[in-house]
């Protein structure tokens, strides 16, 4: 792809979500789909007087380990990946599959094995993290595949990603910046409050944020980006909710997935389809059946769903809710080997903070 906005997008990450200093290592990790935007990173981080190395996925290598390796292997850590992770100073990671399916007809007690050998590397990320040892930022590139999962042309799915990321923007990095002040308003409102309630068509719930914090979520970990987010009080969530967008997790599309809270734990979970695979995530360790994180989308310029969660979970007018590991960073002490978020819309429906309602509708009141 030789586009022009290729090269704002490398400044935007290298300069803003990662802030790469001299001497900072740095990992992107990519599929070959997203080589154009490899080069551009690999060349900027250069300038910055970083060092890149880059680890590059060809199609179909994830589906290949998972068929033809043995357990013990398929069970150690990526050994690349850990020391990365654990003594690098960034990583830039860039969704570029060619096949979101190819995972589908994998056995989940191979995926289970793949997902244990992962957490070192997860728990890594979000215990470095939340020091600012290291810096990490996941973005998307353009691909044929993520084109048909939104029912785009290349072209059009292109336009939408680069959009979303206000590469059109003469100065992509103020833009953000903007964002970010923006964000803060609710941010700041919302430190040191309770009890939280969402009520509406879909959902009927109520969970604590006593003593945790909300982030702002404007462009450093994600791009594109805009939500508020947190690690709701693990043991405080209650009540029921019907996620109103299809989720997909692990190359597996779900719809109509419907999770019942009992003091934080899930204790009733269905799904219009692929109801066994929700079953069998729920039971890979204690902590997937909890929150890891509650959080508002803000995006109002994501104008469809896409099917990736990277876009999907700043819809402005949803909110969305992971389940497994938390962020620290937020208070979360939940641990898991999975995150998975699910988007639901707030049409017709509030959400109330210590006794006031603050959203109503899709949009905040305060």
């Amino acid at each position: 792809m030789n586009d022009p906005r290729v090269e704002k997008f490398a400044d935007l990450l290298v300069d803003y979500s990662t802030r790469i200093q001299p001497g900072d290592r740095v990992i992107i990790e990519a599929g070959t789909a997203a080589l154009p935007l490899v080069r551009a990173l690999y060349a900027r981080i250069l300038e910055r007087g970083g060092v890149p190395a880059p680890l590059i996925r060809f199609p179909g290598e994830e589906a290949l380990l998972l068929k033809h390796a043995d357990d013990e292997v398929l069970a150690r850590p990526p050994i690349f990946q850990q020391l990365a992770y654990e003594t690098f100073e960034a990583r830039i990671r860039i969704h570029s599959e060619t096949n979101t399916r190819q995972l589908t007809n994998v056995p989940a007690e191979r995926q289970k094995l793949r997902q244990q050998a992962m957490a070192p590397i997860i728990d890594a990320q979000m215990r470095r993290g939340a020091t600012g040892e290291f810096k990490w930022v996941t973005t998307l590139f353009p691909t044929e595949a993520y084109a048909m999962e939104a029912e785009n042309s290349l072209d059009d799915f292109a336009d939408f990603v680069f959009r979303a990321c206000h590469l059109q923007e003469d100065d992509p990095v103020a833009y953000w910046r903007q964002v970010q002040a923006e964000q803060q308003r609710y941010v700041d409102y919302l430190q040191g409050k309770d009890r939280v309630v969402l009520r509406g068509p879909n959902v009927d719930l109520s969970l604590s944020i006593r003593g945790r914090t909300f982030l702002n979520s404007c462009g450093i970990h994600n791009m594109p980006d805009g939500e508020i987010y947190t690690g709701p009080v693990e043991e405080s969530v209650n009540g029921w909710v019907r996620f109103s967008y299809p989720t997909v997790y692990q190359g597996v599309l779900l719809e109509g997935v419907e999770l019942t809270f009992s003091d934080g734990r899930v204790v009733q979970a269905r799904a219009d389809k692929n109801q066994d695979f929700l079953l069998r995530m729920l039971e890979v360790d204690p902590g997937a059946r909890y929150l890891g994180e509650f959080a508002v989308g803000l995006n109002y310029e994501i104008d469809r769903f896409s099917r990736h969660i990277l876009f999907d979970e700043k819809l402005g007018g949803s909110f969305h809710m992971a389940l497994g590991a938390g962020y620290p960073e937020t208070g979360s002490q939940n641990k898991s080997m999975i995150h998975w978020d699910m988007i639901c819309g707030m049409e017709d429906s509030e959400i109330e903070v210590d006794g006031e309602v603050i959203y109503r509708d899709g949009r905040f009141l305060i």
